[in-house]
Parts: C-alpha cells; structure tokens; sequence
C-alpha cells in the first residue's frame, strides 16, 4: 500500500453541518483512509492509498460538493 496526505485549501467552509458532509462524503471514496476538516480555517485534510484513489477525484469530490479548491498540497509517504 502507498499512503499519501492531501491538504486542501477551499472556499466558504462554514460550520459543522458543511464539515459533516464533506467528511461523510470522502470517507466514501474507495481508499480513503482518514478525512480532517478545520471549518474556521477552511481546510480539509484526507489520507489516502494511492492505489484506489488519487488527488483527482478526491478534488473532483470536493467540487461536486459546490466547493472551490483555492490550494492544494500533496505528501506522498514512503514505506
């Protein structure tokens, strides 16, 4: 398995009922492993396995959800 972090960066991340989605949401992404989301700071963080998923759709995800990614940050971990 090969694990990677995303942070993401978006725009008009208010209070818990957006975080519950947006978490609720990702978790159910195939190779998921853990999603963070900071509201007052508007950042979402998901740890994932690069083998069933990837930054695309977990990005594409987060757009269906009506947020726009204003940055991105991308650590792959080495095991």
């Amino acid at each position: 398995m090969s694990k990677a972090s995303l942070y993401f960066n978006v725009n008009d991340l208010s209070g818990k009922r957006n975080a519950a989605e947006i978490k609720r949401k990702l978790d159910k992404i195939p190779g998921v492993i853990s999603v963070s989301v900071n509201a007052m700071d508007d950042r979402v963080a998901v740890d994932f396995d690069t083998t069933g998923t990837n930054q695309e759709k977990i990005r594409s995800e987060l757009a269906n959800l009506g947020y726009t990614v204003t940055a991105e940050h991308l650590e792959n971990h080495m095991m």
